[in-house]
């Protein structure tokens, strides 16, 4: 699926993983790009707090969140894990937002970044760099509607 590049603005960007949630972000021009600490995922989703801090701090204007497609395209269990995050999100935050494929971030992240059996969850936030840079080059455009239908994957 091919995209037009998004107008530029400050957004932040998700690698959801099962016990870390990697975060970045970018400036309203979309020039640079940076990782914050990644958060720990909770039963009870506590970590919406943190998120929406930094959302609030940093006066974002949305969020994107990775998508880990098979090298198909189709959907895996972890995609739909994070889909349903996306749509949580939403929900809670009142923000626009889009899904971005991600797939193989994590390893190239390894590969870009020399990061090796990382444990703190700064792998994860530089696949949410990566994510958020791929998103800056190609899209999709953020939907303006919080809740409103996305992407089909």
């Amino acid at each position: 699926m091919k995209f037009c590049k998004p107008k530029p603005k400050s957004i932040l960007s998700l690698d959801i993983g099962t016990k870390r949630i990697g975060l970045a972000y970018c400036d309203p021009l979309c020039i640079t790009s940076n990782i914050l600490p990644a958060v720990k995922r909770f039963e009870n989703n506590q970590e919406i707090k943190i998120i929406r801090n930094y959302i609030n701090e940093l006066n974002l204007k949305g969020f994107i969140v990775g998508i880990p497609l098979d090298e198909e395209g189709q959907m895996t269990h972890q995609a739909i894990d994070c889909k349903n995050y996306g749509q949580l999100l939403s929900n809670e935050l009142k923000l626009p937002f889009s899904y971005v494929n991600e797939h193989s971030s994590t390893w190239e992240s390894s590969y870009r970044f020399g990061i090796k059996k990382d444990k703190s969850g700064l792998i994860d936030s530089f696949s949410a760099k990566i994510i958020l840079e791929q998103w800056i080059a190609e899209g999709p455009e953020l939907e303006e509607i919080a809740g409103k239908r996305q992407i089909k994957y």
